[in-house]
């Protein structure tokens, strides 16, 4: 629950931000006519996010066995690498995303294309939602009930929502650098869990080897089954018995990721407070 509330709220308020930003652009600069353009490439980007979701879902309900393990294994690999990826590139971007967009705005604009407004929102949009769907669908690989997952993802989103709207409205600002830094931290926790986790199903599905099988078995302290060892597995991969690729993998993504990520990016917290007043 609490790996899927943090991811639809990190994704959900991405999304949020980038909207709120272009539609109080348009509001300030008068443009209020081209907000329509803005909510159908909205609309347009959630749909095709709920499609891609949804054949992810039922792709995994169609195979057994083997096929299983490598569709599985396969897809926290992939949710895990992305998921590095967005952290990294959206603690850069912090910086100069809204100048960025504003002009990328004005040349949607100057072209006179609706297209270009409805494009823009789609592509944020359906970035942030394809990469949720993603990472849920991992997520819920080792969640301890598709309900709690299912409740965590739509209470992260509301945050998510709400958040941006004050933004958007200019009740509050929101720091960026501190925000990124902090759901970043914890979700590199999640995704170096969700990277072994990916290791262990193709482990199973004999891709990988596992040389020893159990390096440390402490089910019997804290087994995965119990209501903490559920949040741990859940959030950042716990395994009470991991093989000893599994462990290795685990701690050389967690330290090489957060070396890189330690390292100071120069973004002043001036630079990265935004609100998004229309007025």
């Amino acid at each position: 629950m609490i790996s899927a509330l943090l991811i639809t709220f990190r994704e959900g308020l991405e999304a949020a931000l980038i909207i709120g930003i272009v539609l109080a652009f348009l509001a300030k600069t008068g443009n209020r006519r081209w907000f329509k353009q803005v909510w159908w490439g909205t609309i347009t980007a959630v749909l095709v996010s709920i499609l891609v979701g949804a054949i992810l879902f039922y792709s995994i309900g169609a195979l057994e066995g083997r096929a299983e393990q490598i569709f599985e294994g396969s897809a926290m690999l992939l949710a895990a690498i992305i998921l590095t990826w967005m952290i990294f590139w959206m603690r850069k971007q912090a910086r100069s995303i809204k100048s960025q967009l504003h002009t990328e705005i004005q040349a949607a604009i100057g072209s006179g294309s609706s297209f270009g407004i409805i494009g823009l929102a789609f592509v944020a949009v359906v970035r942030e939602g394809i990469e949720t769907a993603l990472f849920l669908f991992a997520s819920t690989r080792t969640a301890e009930s598709p309900i709690l997952s299912a409740s965590g993802g739509i209470i992260g989103l509301i945050l998510a929502l709400a958040i941006g709207y004050s933004l958007y409205k200019g009740s509050s600002r929101l720091n960026l650098r501190t925000f990124f830094n902090i759901t970043g931290l914890l979700l590199i926790l999640f995704a170096a869990g969700l990277f072994t986790h990916g290791i262990h199903e193709l482990q199973e599905a004999n891709i990988i080897p596992t040389v020893i099988e159990h390096i440390w078995d402490i089910g019997n302290i804290l087994p995965e089954g119990s209501a903490f060892g559920n949040i741990l597995t859940a959030i950042f991969g716990y395994n009470a018995n991991p093989s000893l690729i599994e462990a290795i993998t685990y701690f050389v993504y967690l330290i090489f990721t957060l070396i890189f990520f330690l390292i100071p990016t120069g973004i002043k917290a001036k630079a990265s407070d935004i609100s998004l007043p229309i007025k």
